[in-house]
């Protein structure tokens, strides 16, 4: 069953062809976006540990996340791309943390449940635009796999959600926050990244 809901805005051809035009800068930050969306899963567990539904799901969450971030650096190898020295400050994401700020301690909650699953709709998306863009076959299999699973963990972060709050409070703040997602998309510079 489908729990999130469809973007806002669609990705740019001007972004798939930065990223075409670049794939070894898109792979160095691709690697690093899979190792913080495995932090970001391990954070709800350390800052919501009463929560215990989200828990055993962000185990997993965190565990695929790892586990792609291995497959990434296992491709960057046979490409004899290294990692970046450092891991950049990524605008996207700094541009959605407000959402996550204010309100009640309730609100909050629901809203890094839901932010979770605006990133991971985001990066389905990417992932399936650089796989139907590929000539390469491995390439190719690997960012179809990856889009598959995105979509998977957009949909768990809404699911978590609905096992806390009322249907209607999160839809409405779900649409909000892909709204805002959307304009963010719109003036995000283009770079070979995978936001």
């Amino acid at each position: 069953m489908k729990y999130s809901i469809d973007l806002k805005v669609p990705s740019s051809q001007a972004w798939l062809d930065a990223v075409m035009a670049d794939f070894d800068s898109f792979l160095q930050d691709h690697a690093d976006c899979e190792r913080k969306a495995s932090a970001m899963a391990t954070s709800l567990i350390a800052k919501y540990p009463d929560r215990q539904r989200i828990i055993p799901p962000m185990i997993e969450t965190a565990i695929e996340e790892l586990e792609h971030f291995q497959q990434v650096f296992a491709l960057m190898q046979r490409r004899g791309v290294n990692l970046q020295t450092e891991m950049k400050e990524d605008p996207y994401i700094k541009q959605l943390m407000p959402l996550t700020h204010g309100g009640t301690p309730e609100s909050r909650f629901m809203s890094r449940l839901l932010l979770g699953s605006v990133v991971e709709c985001r990066g389905c998306e990417r992932f399936k635009l650089v796989s139907e863009a590929q000539q390469d076959n491995e390439l190719k299999r690997f960012y179809k796999a990856l889009w598959t699973s995105e979509a998977k963990h957009g949909n768990i972060f809404v699911e978590l959600a609905l096992a806390y709050f009322d249907e209607k409070a999160v839809y409405t703040r779900l649409h909000e926050m892909m709204e805002f997602e959307g304009a963010i998309i719109e003036n995000l510079p283009i770079r070979a990244a995978l936001h």
